[in-house]
């Protein structure tokens, strides 16, 4: 089951990946990027890696919510709507593509794989943010809380009328 899963997760994410530059739209765009990454994150949480997986989901939503926010107020068509392309020299662009790929896939053909040593950690998670962060983790998750609270505070601050509030009038 779980490699069934894997397997239409992977689909979706180069299906989704293929999106991003088919789409006519910027906002279009940025939501086929946010259905890539939470297929990565789904494939995170499939290989046991809760944390990054939840996490990776977490922040890509948030991250790509904000900017088509963003794109929303601050582009000149539209909320970024517009029909428009998203290649830019697709020939250049195909040829250095086609040139990492062929790069990449020979590598994983021409470098000599280590061997395992060891065994797996009993928690995958834990091993990671250690080997990442060291004795600092709490440290950092103090601080992601921090930022966390710190953006709220800013858009509570520069959001002084309310919703229904026009021109000053109540």
């Amino acid at each position: 089951m779980e490699a069934v899963a894997f397997w239409v997760l992977a689909v979706a994410a180069v299906g989704s990946g293929v999106a991003v530059f088919v789409v006519d739209s910027m906002a279009r765009a940025t939501f086929a990027l946010l259905a890539l990454f939470l297929c990565v994150g789904a494939e995170l949480l499939l290989i046991d890696l809760h944390y990054l997986g939840v996490l990776v989901i977490l922040m890509m939503i948030m991250e790509m919510l904000v900017m088509v926010v963003f794109m929303v107020m601050y582009m000149m068509n539209p909320a970024g709507l517009m029909p428009m392309t998203m290649l830019h020299n697709k020939r250049g662009a195909f040829a250095i593509s086609g040139a990492a790929f062929a790069a990449l896939a020979a590598g994983i053909f021409a470098i000599p794989w280590p061997r395992r040593a060891g065994r797996p950690p009993g928690d995958p998670t834990f091993a990671l943010g250690e080997s990442i962060m060291g004795p600092k983790m709490l440290v950092m998750m103090v601080i992601g809380i921090a930022i966390l609270a710190t953006m709220i505070a800013t858009v509570v601050l520069a959001t002084h009328r309310g919703r229904y509030d026009r021109d000053g009038a109540s």
